[in-house]
């Protein structure tokens, strides 16, 4: 008597379902200026460590608090002692933190232009509808932004401090507006010195010895050269070797055109030299996003 083999039993299937975090249509993909605002206030927010993890906010709010410190015993002093005048010129406070606003420089420049560079995702940045320009002037303004955030700060406290102490409201809002013009125009000089350092660098570490190298020694050099040429008598060399360091011109500037003291051991005199302080600063923001634009264009176009 033959048996009948048992039916196959019915095999039981397990599925998973993997939550990949795509994210749903959400209408149609905006517009490359929108994209470029969104890419500014993120990488301002990362500039200060903001969007990021704990120890990243550490170092930013370290040195704006440092930064900080001398304007708030200024302040203090005034209003304590109700002076008529302020202890230093608005136009002369970013001279004197110079190496803080450097390090700041320095340190925020490589997250926003070599990090993208480092881990490929300069590719992301650059398959939306978003030119490689449009990317490279965007990355800078927000460097720019957050230097300003850095330089008016001090600028502002000091000014409500003068406001405290009873002083005219018209002098000091024409030399805070003075001092707020020089430190949009130096921001601007030392995001295109930083940012085109660190676009050409994916290691962080190399980048912010090399900006800290050309701004800090570089400004060393310079003011040795002015000094010699001062002690010899020779001060055209001074006022010729101070157009070629981003802090030189600027504390040329403060001196010539906000009429302040601030360190240039040979300001510029006349105005055909004043005026070509002004145009080589100009020219260094100019050409500095210009060569960003030119160098992340090459990126794209690999």
């Amino acid at each position: 008597m033959s048996s009948t083999p048992d039916p196959p039993r019915a095999q039981s299937r397990t599925g998973v379902i993997h939550d990949l975090g795509y994210r749903p249509y959400a209408g149609p993909r905006q517009a490359e200026p929108l994209i470029a605002r969104a890419l500014f206030v993120t990488g301002l927010r990362n500039a200060f460590g903001l969007g990021r993890s704990g120890k990243s906010k550490i170092l930013p709010f370290i040195l704006l608090g440092l930064n900080l410190v001398p304007a708030l015993i200024l302040v203090t002093v005034m209003v304590t002692l109700r002076l008529k005048e302020l202890p230093t010129d608005y136009a002369a406070y970013a001279g004197t933190t110079q190496m803080l606003v450097s390090v700041f420089a320095a340190a925020q420049a490589p997250i926003l232009f070599s990090h993208d560079l480092r881990y490929g995702s300069i590719v992301l940045y650059l398959a939306r509808p978003m030119h490689a320009a449009t990317y490279a002037v965007t990355r800078w303004a927000s460097l720019v932004a957050a230097l300003l955030v850095f330089l008016l700060t001090p600028v502002l406290v000091l000014y409500v401090g003068a406001l405290l102490a009873g002083t005219d409201v018209t002098d000091q809002s024409r030399d805070a507006g003075i001092a707020a013009l020089l430190a949009t125009l130096l921001a601007g000089m030392l995001a295109a010195v930083a940012g085109l350092i660190s676009s050409w660098s994916t290691r962080r570490g190399f980048a912010v010895v090399a900006t800290i190298a050309v701004l800090l020694f570089g400004y060393g050099v310079i003011a040795a050269i002015q000094g010699i040429a001062h002690s010899q008598d020779q001060l055209w060399v001074g006022e010729y070797a101070g157009l070629l360091s981003p802090y030189s011109l600027y504390r040329g500037l403060a001196e010539s055109l906000a009429d302040v003291s601030a360190g240039s051991i040979t300001p510029p005199t006349g105005a055909a030299m004043e005026a070509g302080y002004l145009v080589v600063a100009l020219a260094l923001v100019v050409g500095g996003a210009g060569a960003l634009v030119l160098r992340y264009r090459r990126v794209a176009g690999r």
